[in-house]
């Protein structure tokens, strides 16, 4: 049965699923961790590049 959330919810998942991963293994590579939350999450291509942009300026500040 599959359950009903609220739209965006896995977006919020994925992201904080990748941040949680960086920090416990800093050596990681960020496009194999999104990569990973959008299968994980089952995530569509158009929150797989968000969270590539959102990362990247992250990263950059």
């Amino acid at each position: 049965m599959m359950s009903i959330q609220p739209e965006g919810e896995d977006l919020r998942k994925a992201t904080k699923w990748i941040s949680t991963e960086r920090m416990s293994n800093q050596e990681a590579k960020l496009s194999d961790l999104i990569q990973q939350a959008s299968i994980k999450f089952d995530l569509p291509p158009t929150d797989t590049e968000f969270l590539m942009r959102f990362f990247s300026n992250k990263d950059t500040k």
